[in-house]
């Protein structure tokens, strides 16, 4: 289940009709610079999860007999057949996307099976991590989710906060950025680095 669309946040149908079931999650942010991940689907839907792999700079693969052109053209392994359990061989990450159901569930157990993250496009119930909508202003980077629960009022929290996020944030955060070596030597202790960077965003925001 996800509540993430790249930048624009989550898209249209991926509430689960019926009772979705209550979930605490922990939220963090995935380091997929350089590793493999795999998504078993090339549709619209598929599309969605293969870009924002991409632009964590992930090493994709894609399972799938056909793909539409958009995910053709872009930079990836594609491989032109249906799922098999071996796929997941090796990958840290796999996201299934397809219109079968049962494909669907296939991957998920599989996954389960070998420990590996797994989320499955719309399923709630078949996924060990969601994907919050997701604004970008880097270096600033914040995700909103719902837990499932509502997809459109993500994407809405999203819009909101966007209005509130600007280039004066985007240049401190810069500024901030700059600053951490600086301060990891100067500043010996957590705290007094803590209070110098808090006292900081005081001055510059107001």
């Amino acid at each position: 289940m996800d509540d993430h669309a790249i930048f624009a946040g989550e898209g249209p149908g991926s509430a689960e009709a019926g009772a979705v079931r209550e979930k605490r999650f922990y939220m963090a942010c995935l380091d997929l610079e350089g590793r493999d991940c795999l998504v078993v689907g090339a549709g619209p839907v598929g599309l969605e999860k293969i870009e924002g792999l991409l632009d964590a700079n992930a090493n994709v693969t894609v399972i799938s007999p056909a793909a539409i052109p958009a995910v053709q053209e872009l930079r990836l392994t594609w491989i032109q057949r249906e799922y098999e359990s071996a796929d997941l061989e090796g990958r840290f990450l796999v996201v299934a996307a397809t219109n079968v159901p049962a494909v669907n569930r296939q991957v998920y157990e599989d996954a389960e099976r070998r420990a590996l993250l797994c989320n499955v496009a719309d399923v709630p119930d078949l996924c060990n991590f969601i994907l919050p909508a997701v604004l970008r202003r880097d270096p600033i980077m914040i995700g909103i989710s719902t837990g499932g629960a509502s997809p459109a009022l993500a994407q809405r929290l999203r819009r909101d906060i966007g209005r509130i996020v600007g280039p004066e944030h985007q240049a401190l955060a810069l500024e901030l950025r700059r600053l951490r070596p600086w301060a990891k030597e100067e500043l010996a202790t957590y705290e007094e680095r803590k209070v110098f960077f808090q006292q900081a965003v005081e001055k510059a925001l107001g």
